[in-house]
């Protein structure tokens, strides 16, 4: 909002000079606190979608952690599986073996 210097200005007894600028202290209310409001409602709204990407960012990251520790339980158990049958196979041909 543009202010404008309203005349030279006259001296106080320090020295000092009084301006008086225009708009009004009042006009300038009327226009910055709706703004202020706006602006206010704005930075809420912000705040709400950073916080849901955040919210959706940490379950994906514990999603994607589990799922991890989920392959690794099943390659565990997918790989003693196959040694208990790779085992269970070379006793069935030792045992025929000895049985000859």
């Amino acid at each position: 909002m543009p202010t404008v210097e309203n005349g030279a200005g006259d001296l106080k007894a320090g020295g000092d000079a009084v301006y008086e600028y225009e708009p009004s202290e009042e006009a300038i209310l009327e226009d910055l606190l709706p703004r202020n409001v706006s602006v206010q409602v704005y930075r809420a709204l912000l705040e709400n979608a950073a916080s849901e990407q955040g919210a959706r960012m940490t379950a994906m990251d514990a999603a994607s952690r589990n799922a991890g520790d989920l392959i690794d339980r099943l390659t565990i158990e997918y790989n003693r599986t196959r040694q208990a049958v790779i085992t269970k196979e070379l006793i069935e041909i030792i045992s025929g073996a000895e049985a000859l």
